[in-house]
């Protein structure tokens, strides 16, 4: 059994997640990745639009909504709210039913909603029905409720819950507010039964995006089948071929796709690019330590003082490395991005041609975001290293 460099499992996850190869449109990169996470924080722009950026030299502000409207996409919880393929859909109605059982059994429901929790959903369905799409703040706020999840309103509680268990969808985002419909008008009601392919979809996507894992990584990808079930699978996938048994970088037992040796080649561009803080390469941040020798950690919810790097902070990927991370903020009056920081990885040293590609990443940064200028708060120092 072959045991996979770390070098090897760093270009395959790479790969299975669009940061290397040629260009694709951000509709194929969607389905490529299989989900793009979704954030509110708009220090230099939202999460997936820097996802989708980091990935897709032509895509464009806010494009990726224009999905939810015509079809092409929908929303849902991943490990977090993501827009998701409607290739999918089919196979996501049996996270929405363990979603919705979960809720219902919870005692956070049984506080919100009490013994009219069926009328309460009734009466939601009825409005959709009758009025079409809808926003939460459509519907009757009948306690001064904060926006905290344990101070919800029972019809926001509603309308969470009819959204996690499939039976609404949101249809589109309105200054980044859902507007929610019934899913049938959208993409289809959920399915009453899970596909039978449902474990080969979930496993055969999850390696394909992932390009080696274990068992255990395969079945946190999407957690919608057991450790037992992704382990069948594994075997079975290797007898037909469809992947083989290999040891991850530590030694670990693991499966890679069947063609890892060809995807496993390093890129040959040293290109830089600006990643999102939930860039799916650091979903997994002891992954992320074990591949790339990075620990990364979101800042902006640690006390100022606390903060080694910044509030709102951007890996840097260089060719398959991460080479640093970059403290930008965009100052939407005067149209300029600023730069607040930067700091490069021990060992890495700090030389022209590569400061020469950070500023062109800077620069496509800036004219995605409509910036005139692109501005260095901070001067860069000059770090020992190993060289380029």
């Amino acid at each position: 059994m072959r045991q996979l460099t770390q070098q090897q499992a760093r270009c395959l996850l790479l790969s299975g997640q669009g940061l290397s190869g040629p260009p694709m449109s951000f509709e194929a990169m969607l389905e490529q990745l299989g989900f793009i996470q979704l954030d509110s924080i708009n220090a230099v722009a939202r999460a997936h639009e820097l996802t989708l950026h980091a990935r897709c030299p032509d895509y464009t502000h806010e494009q990726l909504f224009e999905l939810l409207p015509a079809r092409q996409a929908f929303e849902h919880w991943t490990h977090d709210a993501s827009l998701m393929p409607p290739s999918a859909w089919p196979y996501w109605s049996e996270r929405c039913r363990q979603r919705g059982e979960r809720i219902v059994r919870s005692s956070w429901w049984r506080e919100r909603m009490g013994p009219q929790a069926q009328a309460m959903l009734d009466k939601v369905r009825q409005r959709l029905a009758e009025e079409g799409p809808l926003q939460s703040r459509d519907f009757e706020n009948r306690t001064a409720a904060s926006a905290g999840w344990w101070n919800w309103k029972p019809e926001k509680a509603a309308l969470e819950y009819l959204w996690h268990s499939g039976e609404i969808s949101v249809v589109r985002r309105r200054n980044f507010q859902k507007v929610y419909d019934l899913s049938h008008q959208h993409l289809g009601a959920p399915q009453s039964e899970a596909p039978s392919d449902l474990v080969d979809w979930a496993c055969r996507g999850a390696l394909q995006r992932l390009g080696l894992a274990t068992v255990t990584e395969l079945a946190a990808y999407w957690q919608l089948v057991s450790r037992e079930k992704v382990g069948q699978w594994c075997r079975q996938a290797v007898e037909e071929g469809v992947a083989e048994a290999v040891k991850d970088s530590q030694g670990r037992p693991a499966v890679a796709v069947a063609d890892w040796a060809e995807r496993a080649l390093p890129p040959k561009s040293k290109e830089i690019r600006l990643l999102a803080p939930f860039d799916p390469i650091l979903r997994d941040r002891q992954r992320a330590q074990r591949l790339f020798d990075f620990d990364f950690r979101f800042e902006a919810f640690v006390p100022a003082a606390q903060r080694q790097h910044g509030y709102y902070t951007l890996p840097i990927l260089e060719g398959q490395s991460l080479v640093g991370r970059l403290t930008p903020k965009m100052d939407r009056k005067q149209k300029r991005l600023l730069v607040l920081g930067l700091h490069w990885e021990s060992g890495v040293r700090v030389t022209a041609a590569r400061l020469h590609r950070l500023q062109k990443a800077l620069d496509r940064l800036a004219a995605f975001l409509g910036a005139s200028t692109c501005q260095r708060e901070i001067s860069v120092s000059q770090e020992a290293g190993s060289g380029e």
